[in-house]
């Protein structure tokens, strides 16, 4: 723990309550994708205030922005989400109780995934300001990975072309160096055009889209058999017709389908693309498909991991109080858990599993652009349904604040190591090219600006 890193502890704790209140701001805001519009100006103007040069508005999308401090090489970078998810409304409570019924929660801990790492670019750029260090670091606020996958347009932007590394964090229900992947995904819509008719005088007159969504999910259903066992593939009917005396007219499906690597990908993907045109002609229908986005699996990188490793093991694990034991054993009673409380451990580093199964994000897109570490840290008891009201109500209070300021350092350290020896980012970057190989990346998303607005 050199002085490096015992500067980077002393700036965290020093503007934690700052943090901590960004956080908990953007916790009761809960905005979902691309309407993060008060949760990004918290974020960046807190960033300006610390003296970042701050770009709003990047690559198309109004809640995109980059904050910038330094100059020259290296330049480091770290993400930061702030998007919450429909329908996760939760007070913090270790039941499930929403504020607002029906209403968005951080059911990912995206508040304190943006308030976290903002906290490492502030103690990093402290460094750079003292002249402890030389280089550059950025902080990307990135909207709408839950939805539509922001970071694909910034990508696509450019925006980390001058990137020599990338930090990255995700709060978890344990302590970890995080070198797994996730799974490649591509999002995309399929709508049906028939003939209405009245369904009981004179239903022959009609042509049924919504027979023929329900002949396309039977397909689905039935090819789920005939697929490698990491392939998977999921719906969401949107809309089947209004009423039950009228043969519907129009019929449209939400569908994604995801595999390990994006190469196994693309061919289920093209085969479900023409099992709408089969289902259309059974039913005698039209269609029409659109392609929404898609995203990477991550570009794993040992090198950074190992370094990531090394400052969870200077720092120890997270010491909780009763009363924070207690919540989390009472969020693990609610969801059906086994009541052990909290994981702070901090866990060895893993062998990279070839299959990790899982999610999937966007920072798959950055990690195939520049060499990226990843983090986890303990923000809710062990074994919490993520996605559910139970990550929201520790989001919002102790348990979550305790990982994100954790985060902060941890990143910041491993941060300052990249910055004061060029052989490990020499070494972080070396991996990165040979993992990448010849692989070409290319987008997936639809040609034209980002879907602001749903449109």
């Amino acid at each position: 723990m050199n002085k490096t890193k015992q500067a980077i502890i002393a700036s965290v704790e020093k503007h934690e309550a700052n943090l901590i209140k960004i956080s908990d701001d953007i916790w009761a805001l809960a905005e979902t994708a691309f309407e993060e519009n008060k949760s990004a100006q918290i974020l960046s103007d807190y960033a300006e205030q610390q003296g970042f040069k701050v770009e709003r508005g990047v690559a198309g999308m109004p809640t995109a922005f980059v904050a910038t401090y330094g100059s020259g090489s290296p330049v480091i970078s770290v993400l930061g989400e702030f998007d919450a998810l429909p329908g996760l409304s939760q007070q913090t409570q270790p039941v499930k109780n929403p504020i607002n019924e029906g209403e968005a929660g951080h059911g990912c801990g995206h508040n304190l995934f943006g308030a976290g790492s903002l906290g490492a670019a502030i103690a990093v750029k402290e460094l750079i300001e003292s002249g402890k260090i030389k280089g550059t670091v950025k902080f990307f606020g990135t909207p709408s990975e839950e939805k539509y996958f922001g970071k694909i347009w910034m990508v696509n932007a450019g925006l980390w072309n001058d990137v020599d590394v990338n930090i990255s964090w995700h709060p978890s229900a344990e302590i970890k160096a995080d070198v797994q992947s996730s799974l490649a995904l591509v999002d995309f819509k399929i709508e049906f055009f028939g003939q209405a008719a009245h369904a009981s005088a004179d239903p022959w007159n009609g042509r049924s889209a919504s027979d023929a969504l329900e002949l396309y999910t039977s397909g689905i259903n039935a090819y789920r058999e005939h697929v490698k066992p990491t392939v998977r593939m999921h719906y969401h009917i949107q809309d089947a017709g209004k009423v039950v005396n009228v043969v519907p007219d129009y019929a449209r499906l939400w569908m994604r389908v995801r595999d390990t690597k994006r190469s196994g990908m693309m061919p289920v993907y093209k085969r479900v693309m023409e099992m709408a045109e089969g289902a259309a002609i059974l039913a005698n229908v039209e269609y029409k498909t659109s392609l929404i986005s898609g995203i990477y699996e991550v570009l794993v990188n040992r090198e950074g991991g190992q370094i990531m490793q090394s400052n969870l093991e200077l720092l120890g694990p997270i010491e909780y109080t009763d009363e924070e034991i207690a919540f989390g054993k009472g969020i693990q009673e609610a969801t059906g858990k086994k009541q052990v409380g909290m994981d702070s451990k901090i866990k060895p580093l893993e062998d990279t599993r070839e299959h990790p199964g899982g999610g999937s994000t966007d920072v798959g897109d950055v990690s195939w652009n520049v060499a990226n570490i990843n983090l986890g840290v303990t923000t809710a008891p062990k074994g919490t349904p993520w996605h559910s009201w139970a990550v929201v109500a520790c989001g919002g209070m102790s348990i979550g604040h305790k990982g994100m300021v954790y985060a902060s350092k941890a990143m910041a350290m491993t941060m300052a190591d990249l910055f004061e020896n060029p052989e490990l980012v020499k070494k972080v970057k070396a991996e990165y090219k040979e993992r990448k190989g010849d692989e070409v990346y290319e987008a997936i998303i639809p040609e034209g600006p980002p879907p602001i607005n749903g449109n």
